[in-house]
């Protein structure tokens, strides 16, 4: 039973992390990236639908992504759902494919989205000691009951530091990645 907590907050902690990897792929680092387009739905047939369910997202140039729609019949509503989006990136329709062109970062931009990874980063840091806190209330509870001893309760609690410090570490591998991504010119 304890050492299931240990693995439900490795399981939590993990998905932390998936967490961040999304909120810093929807991050524009002066690149194209696939990624960018996921937030956003098109209204399609009366449905909201995903626009990479729709449409080939495709990447012909560094800066340029390109959107090639399966149905060319819905390249004006995706046309309509990319410049309501927060993306600010004006799309270039040609009648068979959109194209958005990222824009150059410029150094000040790129200092705002650094910090803006570290405001994620850190928003993750405080999740996984959140993790880390639920689970070591759980196993004082369970050592308070009886279930466990004290020193199970020791070697636990050094178990779920030891996987809040790797946790830890990842997010800040995660995050320096990104950040030596965004300073790149």
């Amino acid at each position: 039973m304890a050492n299931q907590i240990i693995d439900q907050a490795k399981v939590n902690m993990g998905k932390t992390e998936e967490s961040l990897q999304r909120e810093l792929g929807n991050i524009r680092a002066g690149r194209a990236n696939a990624s960018l387009l996921n937030q956003i739905t098109v209204e399609y047939y009366g449905a909201p639908t995903p626009l990479n369910q729709m449409a080939a997202i495709t990447i012909p140039e560094p800066r340029v992504l390109q959107v090639s729609p399966y149905d060319k019949s819905s390249l004006k509503n995706i046309e309509t759902a990319l410049n309501a989006s927060d993306l600010g990136i004006n799309p270039a329709n040609d009648g068979d494919v959109i194209r958005l062109v990222i824009p150059q970062l410029t150094g000040e931009r790129r200092k705002e989205i650094a910090k803006e990874v570290g405001k994620y980063s850190e928003s993750a840091k405080i999740a996984i000691r959140n993790i880390r806190r639920e689970g070591l209330d759980k196993l004082k509870r369970q050592e308070k009951d009886g279930d466990i001893t004290e020193d199970d309760l020791h070697r636990l609690e050094k178990d779920m530091q030891k996987a809040t410090d790797d946790a830890t570490k990842r997010i800040d591998e995660i995050a320096a990645a990104k950040e030596k991504e965004i300073t790149e010119v």
